[in-house]
């Protein structure tokens, strides 16, 4: 049952933390509409690093900008990409930090509750609708600016929340500051590394007398099952984002906020 259970958390890790609906509510929500145990703050964050993994994987070629007639990095594009990262992270750095320090037992507060993630959702899909709408796509990878990724890493922050959904957050703030769709989508997936990463971190140590609880090669499993589902997301939601917009995203978190309200 175990193993079931966290193949059941990576697959659904993996495949909502990069499409726009929220990893963490979907891991709560859906566990309880199927009858498995809420995984909670600490395992959702270890199962995380799958997704961090994924990531790395898809992105090797833009995080490194490898010149492969030579295998030299290009160190313009690359060192600026690395700077964009770098400043959109400090954001969540130093909101999480608040939190972490000023507000005791924030993953279990009302944030983490029903109601709270209803209504969540239903305001990033107005958000998203606004975004969706937003004209002067121009802004890429190569021509944006640092206070672009400043921006993009202040939505990115609010991702703290239960139910915002950091890829739908970044998104949805890189197309209303005048980002190309395909471009927003790749940039707000890099920019979750660090982010990810840290919270998976944070999270482990903060339970790390728990550790020896939880069951090891089951998590393994669930690790394994995050990084594939995750890399299938990725793949999907670039093509698709570009093409079709956030539509589609916008009505199902509609419905997804509507029905919790519904079943409270």
């Amino acid at each position: 049952m175990d193993y079931f259970k966290f193949i059941f958390y990576g697959v659904i890790q993996g495949l909502t933390e990069f499409i726009p609906v929220s990893s963490t509510a979907h891991l709560k929500i859906v566990s309880l509409l199927f009858g498995i145990d809420d995984p909670g703050s600490s395992i959702s964050a270890i199962i995380q690093m799958g997704s961090v993994f994924a990531i790395f994987c898809y992105f090797r070629k833009n995080i490194f900008d490898i010149n492969n007639s030579n295998k030299t990095f290009n160190l313009n594009w690359s060192s600026k990409l690395c700077t964009s990262i770098l400043i959109g992270t400090i954001p969540i750095l130093c909101f999480g930090g608040i939190i972490k320090v000023l507000v005791a037992g924030f993953s279990d507060s009302f944030f983490r509750s029903n109601l709270s993630i209803a209504l969540v959702s239903l305001l990033m899909s107005l958000m998203m609708f606004l975004a969706n709408k937003s004209k002067n796509k121009f802004i890429n990878l190569k021509n944006h600016d640092y206070l672009n990724s400043l921006c993009i890493g202040i939505a990115q922050a609010f991702a703290i929340i239960p139910g915002v959904s950091r890829s739908g957050s970044t998104i949805s703030m890189a197309l209303l500051t005048g980002w190309d769709r395909k471009d927003a989508t790749k940039f707000s997936f890099i920019l979750g590394i660090p982010a990810i990463s840290i919270a998976a971190l944070v999270e482990l140590f903060s339970s790390i007398n728990q550790i020896s609880t939880f069951p090891f090669f089951p998590l393994v499993v669930g690790l394994i099952a995050s990084f594939f589902s995750s890399l299938l997301a990725i793949n999907f939601l670039i093509k698709f984002i570009t093409y079709n917009g956030l539509t589609i995203f916008i009505f199902y978190r509609l419905a997804f906020g509507i029905l919790i309200i519904l079943n409270l």
